[in-house]
């Protein structure tokens, strides 16, 4: 998190007059927290909890929506799309119902903000209703792109509708419309935006025309956009601060993509599977990108060196180049996005499999563990904190698993209810969100 002398003398004076002393490692701004990484820095991180156990609060959650909470200070925000007709979502992977509808009846926007201390709707605003603009996947919502806050603006995306920017009190400061445009299948979008300095970036891939898109944060005004030869993904973009430069890099199903903070394309690299949803980011400089998608015999998760140029595709059998440290061929996941924590990456995948590597050579730690066999369905990401790694499945189970070389289940936590969110940490807080409700899980 970038901020200037002003801003963070606003951030600072909003931290006093909420009444906590609280440091940049308390707020998660963005889809995985601060730098996408999942990482929570608080040992006091609970492990085990139900229904009625270090449950400090929770709400109902109106709607439908799988964007993950953001917390800066004492507000949360999440976003939902309020339709009473919209069909239940179906658990884990299948293939019937793959063509995505659109749910009768008028659709209501909406952004919310509750008190994180105490759970109660601060205020809600309305951001857009009407009918929506295309169809979405049955365990998709129009309300999947998580928000991004820097402390003095909520930017609220939402990909078949365009981006809003409220205040802190829930004041529209501006609206930038943006078109919907078919995407596979009908299956709805899903990448969520990304601030850096004074710009917001967004990845619009589709199957119509696909672009990248820089906005001034401050007006909305567009700053450049970058078509992309690309359909439709689901990846956040990432910006990433190496010891070289500072890039954008963008996941894709033809291709990874890096570009300057201008736009200008840096290196490219072929090999990923059909389908890209996992979100690149970056640790211990080397970046991670990955995509699995689970019928695909390329499954590849890479690790890049920073000062990449060009071509940097892997040719043959080869598993490094002069750019990328090392490739696993077959270790992508599907739709969890990967940890890096401390020296190991831990992958999740869609079946309920955990597997670790070592991040900086690629060598295998543990192969596939099976988490839990009564458990088979997770989407929501992993993340880790106090030397434990923390999965949540799609029945609303969370797993504790001990970090390290060897695999251990150390907790199982039950809610009861759908789960595809990914959570969010702060203050020895984990604050989760199921299909109708918002958690805030805290032992203290």
């Amino acid at each position: 998190m970038h901020l200037t002398i002003r801003h963070g003398a606003l951030a600072i004076s909003m931290i006093l007059l909420a009444g906590g002393n609280l440091h940049a490692s308390d707020h998660w701004p963005r889809f995985r927290g601060p730098g996408g990484l999942g990482i929570g820095q608080d040992r006091s991180l609970p492990t085990q909890w139900d229904k009625k156990t270090n449950i400090l609060w929770q709400t109902e959650a109106p709607g439908r929506g799988w964007s993950s909470p953001i917390i800066w200070g004492d507000r949360v925000f999440i976003t939902a799309v309020i339709n009473d007709k919209t069909p239940l979502p179906r658990k884990g992977l299948y293939i019937q119902d793959l063509i995505g509808k659109i749910p009768p009846g008028e659709h209501v926007w909406k952004l919310y903000c509750y008190d994180f201390a105490t759970g109660k709707l601060r205020w809600e605003r309305t951001v857009h209703q009407g009918t929506p603009g295309g169809p979405i996947h049955l365990k998709n919502t129009y309300a999947s792109e998580t928000p991004a806050t820097d402390g003095q603006h909520v930017y609220v995306y939402f990909g078949n509708l365009g981006i809003h920017c409220f205040d802190m009190d829930g004041n529209s400061k501006w609206t930038k419309v943006m078109p919907p445009q078919k995407t596979r299948m009908g299956w709805g979008t899903g990448s969520s935006p990304i601030l850096h300095g004074d710009r917001l970036y967004l990845v619009n891939d589709n199957e119509e025309a696909s672009y990248l898109l820089a906005l001034d944060k401050r007006t909305g005004k567009e700053v450049w956009r970058v078509e992309r030869d690309e359909k439709s993904t689901w990846g956040t973009p990432f910006v990433w601060e190496n010891k070289a430069r500072t890039e954008i890099v963008t996941a894709g199903t033809r291709k990874v993509r890096s570009y300057d903070l201008d736009g200008k394309l840096l290196w490219e690299l072929k090999g990923m599977s059909s389908i890209s949803i996992p979100s690149p980011f970056a640790q211990n400089d080397l970046l991670y990108v990955t995509s699995g998608y689970v019928l695909d015999s390329m499954r590849p998760l890479y690790a890049i060196k920073p000062g990449a140029l060009g071509d940097i595709s892997i040719t043959g059998k080869q598993n490094s180049n002069e750019s990328i440290a090392w490739r696993q061929p077959l270790a992508g996941p599907y739709h969890p996005t990967p940890l890096v924590y401390k020296d190991q990456v831990y992958v999740l995948l869609d079946r309920g499999f955990l597997a670790s590597y070592d991040a900086q050579t690629g060598k295998e730690v543990y192969a596939k563990q099976r988490i839990d066999a009564a458990s088979d369905k997770f989407t929501a990401s992993p993340w880790a904190a106090d030397g434990k790694i923390f999965c949540l499945s799609e029945d609303g189970d969370t797993y504790v698993i001990r970090a390290g070389p060897k695999f251990e289940v150390l907790a199982k936590n039950s809610l009861d209810e759908m789960c595809l969110a990914t959570p969010a940490l702060s203050r020895g807080s984990i604050v989760l969100r199921t299909m109708t409700k918002l958690y805030r899980i805290s032992s203290r």
